[in-house]
């Protein structure tokens, strides 16, 4: 099974950005096979988020997208089934986003083993705050998870310093002072941030929400490891866009990464 941290060392040690977009899982009946069209986009490693009905950090798309896997029955159960039912093809790391509600009810270490077996090799549960995260950090790793943590443009430096000793896989990094969706330029804050981060941990820093196109993501790309590409893919599958469709969106940004990549 890939290791998360130990597969974007090794990308980003050759010269390349890190792409990694997100899918919903559920949102459509073959919604994995967006997962493999991501995969054959580019894409370094793959976010899955699963759906839950009141989240905190989560944007309008990406909560109408949440809502409607919801409405299509998705479980955690049946995500994790489609994971395993594709996990012969897939050659990148699975990343799973959960609210902490989701881990906690089913308890920390069978989630953790749940989604291991699935093939899954990290994990990020944005709401569960850092002075609570070490029962679950210790877990995640006894299990073979990367638990990834959130840096925000508002944490102290001294924060900061934390964030980066304790998160595995990559430090996620959000631009901007808000939830998750498409904006229109690339928030003032987030280079400074991942500016920081750069100083503070040798770990890949990656760039989340608002990234929404290519010249935004190589952007991105001039002051960090790579983005997070959430809210433009999922409203292209909400506007009914295929996978492969959607994976050409995916495509446009990876050519852009790499563009500045050979600049």
């Amino acid at each position: 099974m890939i290791g998360l941290e130990t597969h974007l060392r090794a990308v980003t040690g050759r010269g390349r950005k890190l792409l990694i977009p997100y899918v919903t899982g559920g949102i459509t009946a073959d919604w994995t096979s967006y997962v493999l069209a991501y995969q054959a986009a580019g894409a370094d490693a793959i976010e899955v988020g699963l759906p839950f009905s009141d989240p905190l950090l989560d944007g309008p798309t990406i909560q109408a997208a949440s809502g409607l896997a919801l409405a299509r029955g998705a479980t955690v159960a049946r995500i994790l089934a489609d994971l395993s039912g594709i996990s012969a093809q897939v050659t990148v790391p699975i990343v799973v986003m959960a609210c902490a509600n989701l881990v906690v009810r089913r308890g920390l270490e069978p989630f953790c083993a749940a989604i291991r077996a699935a093939g899954v090799s990290g994990l990020i549960v944005p709401d569960m705050p850092l002075n609570e995260i070490a029962p679950l950090a210790a877990v995640a790793a006894a299990a073979g998870l990367d638990l990834v943590l959130l840096a925000a443009p508002s944490t102290s430096t001294q924060r900061l310093g934390e964030i980066c000793d304790r998160s595995r896989g990559f430090v996620y990094t959000v631009s901007v002072m808000g939830v998750t969706g498409e904006r229109p330029a690339l928030a003032a804050s987030a280079a400074p941030l991942a500016n920081t981060l750069k100083e503070l941990t040798d770990r890949p820093v990656v760039i989340g929400f608002g990234v929404s196109s290519a010249a935004q993501a190589a952007e991105a790309a001039s002051f960090a490891d790579g983005v997070v590409v959430a809210s433009a893919l999922m409203r292209r599958v909400l506007d009914g866009a295929t996978p492969q469709q959607v994976g050409d969106a995916l495509a446009e940004m990876r050519e852009g990464l790499n563009e500045h990549a050979r600049v």
